[in-house]
């Protein structure tokens, strides 16, 4: 007799469903698994067997078969045990087999029939939404899985009582009635004493989704500031919420309810490339900082001591939002839409800028440490800010507090949200326009377009850098609250964008 069951497998951060069959047949008892399976999935026929026999149900005397499809994709991990148990239980007759046929079962079996939690929870509830499956976790990932609308999720504790509950005679267990969860507040920017170039900068990045760069030598506040970003944002809305939350499951990180505030990641300087762009190996796709960091901020603090290679993989996930992986067994799409924030010392030494400079740095080697944040990745920053040594009379100064900067923000969010949705597009942010966008339907005024082809003309800014100072001009239209950038707004963004900076393309 031939079952089915169905459960979900990672790849990447979204999760594949697969159905499991299993057939009892005639023949020298053993149970064989076919289907692209890793070694956790082949150690399985031991761990089923051990749990189904602990669990007081019957184990086959005789030839089981196991096929996973599709059978082309690399199925690994331990996720796929509570299903192949179903699956060999309705094949001989132990459960219902129509049950089990409706049921996307998901969870690691241990050896006296314990059933544990694994990563993914959300991502296969979001693989079967909008279908008539029943999905059946871990009960310690039930709230996670319940997150996502539209899906019958359960609980269930061990295999016996997965039994149960296939057969109709105990109810499986609930998530709570509430899936969000509050979250510790952020820093507050009034702990900052002066930079108000920088303070606005950081204003200017939250509202409109701009990547910033800021120079200075140690000590000045570059990380106080870029700690503080994440709290100007406004919390995310329930499908970017459920987004980042299926992310952070699908690594691992258990986030314990829906993700409200935006993610933040600081890897490093040492950090591999795979493990702030992600990669793939042995067949697996593997996550990196710039995918936790999706919808978010990713700081790289040091960023001239990053390899020089691991900056510049960040070109194409800075301008599509997405990185590709591509390798000889696997491939795919990990989403990477961050805020990037890059904070550097102006020379090895970090002496080397201010009133008070005393660099003691060779020109060779100073070169040599510029060289590190190569001009394709600098290009593509929008807003870079030199930040001095404050003076005594700010050390007593209460600066703006995050409450007051992140209502301006969220204003200034409402109205370009109202601008884009008006025309049915799907950017969130200004950041996230295209250029051809803005330069064919959402130019400046006269004298503010006059001043974008003067600066272009003159070679102080490429195509990329004159559309990214026009998206910065309209997040600073937005935040005056006016209906379209002018010449000041122009002018201010081409400040923020050089910001009298060195490095600045």
């Amino acid at each position: 007799m031939v079952a089915r069951c169905r459960t979900a497998v990672m790849v990447g951060v979204t999760a594949r469903i697969v159905d499991v069959e299993a057939d009892v047949g005639s023949g020298l008892p053993g149970l064989t698994i076919v289907g692209l399976a890793d070694t956790a999935v082949s150690e399985s026929r031991d761990r089923v067997r051990a749990a189904i026999e602990h669990s007081g149900l019957d184990w086959p005397r005789t030839r089981v078969t196991v096929a996973l499809m599709p059978a082309s994709l690399p199925k690994r991990g331990s996720a796929l045990d509570a299903a192949i148990a179903v699956a060999i239980l309705a094949a001989s007759r132990q459960v219902p087999e129509d049950a089990a046929a409706a049921s996307c079962v998901l969870g690691e079996l241990g050896l006296d029939g314990r059933i544990h939690a694994v990563p993914g929870a959300i991502a296969a509830a979001l693989g079967i939404q909008g279908g008539d499956t029943r999905l059946l976790v871990p009960a310690a990932g039930v709230g996670e899985a319940a997150l996502v609308p539209g899906v019958d999720v359960g609980g269930v504790r061990d295999l016996a009582h997965l039994v149960r509950v296939l057969k109709g005679e105990t109810p499986p267990e609930r998530g709570g009635d509430d899936p969000a969860v509050d979250v510790a507040a952020s820093p507050d920017l009034a702990d900052v004493r002066g930079q108000s170039e920088a303070r606005r900068a950081l204003e200017v990045a939250a509202a409109g989704g701009h990547h910033l760069a800021m120079i200075g030598v140690p000590g000045v506040g570059k990380t106080l500031l870029a700690e503080r970003l994440p709290g100007l944002m406004p919390l995310l809305d329930d499908s970017t919420a459920l987004e980042v939350t299926a992310i952070q499951s699908a690594a691992g990180l258990d986030p314990r309810g829906l993700v409200r505030r935006v993610p933040f990641q600081a890897p490093h300087h040492s950090a591999s490339m795979t493990a702030i762009v992600g990669g793939g190996q042995a067949g697996r796709l593997r996550i990196g900082a710039a995918t936790l960091a999706h919808r978010g901020v990713l700081f790289l603090d040091e960023a001239p001591e990053f390899a020089r290679s691991v900056l510049d993989a960040l070109r194409q996930p800075l301008e599509s939002g997405e990185v590709h992986i591509a390798r000889a067994d696997i491939s795919g799409v990990l989403p990477a839409r961050f805020c990037l924030v890059l904070a550097a010392n102006p020379c090895p030494c970090g002496k080397g800028m201010g009133m008070d400079a005393s660099c003691a740095c060779s020109p060779g080697d100073r070169r040599r440490y510029a060289a590190k944040m190569s001009g394709p990745v600098m290009d593509r920053i929008d807003l870079r800010v030199a930040l001095e040594r404050p003076s005594l009379a700010h050390i007593g100064e209460q600066g703006e507090a995050t409450a007051a900067v992140a209502a301006r923000v969220a204003e200034a969010r409402a109205r370009s949200s109202a601008r884009w949705s008006a025309e049915g597009v799907t950017w969130r942010v200004n950041g996230d326009v295209p250029g051809a966008a803005l330069r064919n339907r959402h130019t400046p005024d006269e004298g503010g377009e006059q001043l974008l082809r003067t600066a272009f003309s003159r070679g102080a800014l490429s195509m990329r850098g004159a559309d990214r100072v026009l998206r910065v001009a309209w997040t600073l239209a937005d935040l005056d609250g006016v209906a379209r950038p002018g010449a000041d707004h122009v002018a201010n963004a081409m400040v923020l964008r050089g910001g009298g900076l060195a490095w600045a393309a």
